[in-house]
């Protein structure tokens, strides 16, 4: 069996999770591609995606140009996994605040039952990395990289919660939708791409 993972390539870390991912499909042993995407075309013929980070406004107002956002949306309400990081979790989200300027207007999929903070954490400058532990995940110890990080405010039925730093949310899963306000695509750490791998190769069978 053999899977193809797509990065959304219109911004943010698309070159770092390529390798990642790649890295995690060669450690698992899982025979897969991985393809960055961008059109309705690229989209349509995924088992998997991950929406990366980099400013999440951009990524929903261009996204929404070529109607790949619909796509999407569609794809995953089907069921195909979805990894959103930073910014690409604020895209899953049904509703985005920003710490500073408040309410957002940028699209969203809508489609992960979560309350979000936009970059909650503080600006740019506050930037910093942190050991956190998904023990729900069966992963223990990841040094997270957070950039201008969001965190989940509040979580509706059926979301699980994955990790916490300082007590914000950091990280979520419900169903095929996983999301985290860290960079894991900045570190050589890849066992979350690894998770992420799992989950599609279970969506599959």
């Amino acid at each position: 069996m053999s899977i193809t993972v797509g990065i959304l390539a219109i911004q943010g870390d698309v070159q770092e999770n390529i390798l990642s991912t790649e890295t995690a499909l060669k450690e698992l042993g899982v025979e897969g591609k991985v393809v960055s995407v961008k059109t309705t075309e690229d989209i349509s013929k995924l088992d998997g995606l991950i929406i990366p980070g980099g400013e999440s406004t951009t990524i929903g107002q261009l996204s929404l140009v070529n109607s790949s956002l619909k796509l999407m949306k569609e794809k995953i309400e089907k069921g195909m996994p979805v990894f959103g990081i930073c910014a690409g979790m604020i895209m899953l989200s049904k509703t985005a605040d920003d710490r500073v300027v408040g309410k957002t207007d940028q699209p969203l999929l809508d489609l992960l039952d979560i309350k979000l903070e936009r970059n909650s954490f503080g600006r740019q400058k506050e930037s910093f990395e942190a050991n956190i532990s998904m023990n729900p995940i069966d992963i223990p110890k990841f040094n997270g990289v957070f950039i201008r990080a969001p965190s989940v405010s509040d979580v509706g039925p059926g979301v699980d919660v994955l990790a916490k730093f300082n007590e914000k949310i950091i990280a979520v899963k419900k169903g095929n939708m996983l999301g985290v306000s860290f960079h894991p695509e900045l570190t050589k750490d890849v066992s979350l791409h690894k998770y992420f791998i799992n989950l599609i190769k279970k969506s599959k069978n």
